[in-house]
């Protein structure tokens, strides 16, 4: 794929940020995704791609538009499969929260796992672990590991999990095991991105969350020389169901970074939609908007902070 092309799609995660900006802590999540889901799906359209969703907004007769199998693009340009997340952190953004990301990971056909919209059992860590995890591993081996190869004590070991009551056992044993937790309400992740940036407090991802973000976090890991290890996680036989059609027949299998995001094609990119660790939000000005996003590319490992300055025109609501 031309290099060229992360460029590109770094406009379609900066117009579904911008849009989605709009409504932070407006306290309507459904009117924050459909914003970014809308602006985009009409940005795509300007893309040189022939594309297809595999990770998006959920099947066909669920989502109108950035549905799995949807085709986007010119149709001009490279044949690619794309797993997109208009608007990760929904609930963040409609309460005015941290870390809410408009996020794309492309790469060739066949690259990416077809995730169905169930739970992932996930695990991150950064380059300096890498190789070291195994999901069948306990809790205190994996965290043993974790700190050893990042030359750290448990006690200084800092652990991103996602409140929630499933969690409950998970924060025991990570608190027994004397480490610290950093709770975070949504946006898995940036989480999982936080593991491999030098000066974030994240050292390891832990728990349960969805399985179309595990992919997006597999995809972002593989650009920056992390690991990633997921075991889907489902809540009834209907999802199941809906997996052995997906193709996936294993329903028990522990994935490894390469089997969810395969070979070096790949492309990420994220925009922030509101402040976080590793980007900040959209800021609105007088005739115009800022935004911040990051573009990653596996086959070379280059990272850009990408820093654009948008301009509106203004129309006084008097």
């Amino acid at each position: 794929m031309d290099k060229n092309l992360a460029l590109e799609l770094v406009r379609v995660t900066e117009a579904a940020a911008l849009a989605s900006a709009r409504l932070m802590g407006r306290g309507d999540e459904k009117a924050a995704d459909q914003a970014a889901v809308d602006a985009m799906r009409k940005t795509f359209d300007a893309i040189d791609i022939d594309g297809v969703i595999v990770i998006g907004e959920g099947e066909r007769d669920e989502a109108p538009m950035l549905y799995i199998g949807e085709h986007v693009g010119s149709k001009k340009g490279p044949s690619i499969d794309i797993a997109l997340d208009p608007l990760e952190g929904t609930t963040i953004t409609a309460k005015g929260g941290y870390n809410a990301t408009s996020v794309i990971a492309v790469a060739e056909r066949g690259s990416f796992l077809h995730a169905p919209d169930t739970y992932m059992d996930k695990i991150a860590v950064g380059p300096e672990a890498k190789g070291l995890i195994n999901y069948n591993d306990p809790v205190p081996v994996t965290l043993k590991k974790t700190a050893d190869a990042l030359k750290k004590h448990l006690e200084d070991l800092t652990v991103c999990i996602l409140d929630r009551p499933r969690h409950d056992e998970l924060i025991k044993q990570v608190r027994e095991a004397g480490c610290r937790i950093k709770l975070i309400s949504d946006g898995d992740v940036s989480g999982a991105i936080a593991t491999c940036m030098p000066d974030s407090p994240v050292d390891i991802l832990l728990g349960i969350g969805g399985a179309p973000e595990g992919v997006l976090s597999a995809a972002a890991l593989k650009c920056l020389g992390g690991d990633f290890q997921g075991k889907l996680h489902f809540r009834n036989d209907e999802e199941k169901e809906r997996a052995k059609k997906m193709g996936i027949h294993d329903l028990d299998k522990a994935y490894t970074l390469e089997e969810l995001a395969k070979g070096e094609s790949i492309l990420f990119c994220a925009t922030g939609v509101t402040d976080g660790e590793m980007l900040k939000g959209v800021y609105f000005t007088g005739n115009g908007a800022i935004t911040n996003s990051i573009v990653m590319r596996a086959r070379t490992r280059t990272i850009r902070w990408i820093k654009a300055v948008h301009h509106f025109d203004f129309k006084p609501s008097y």
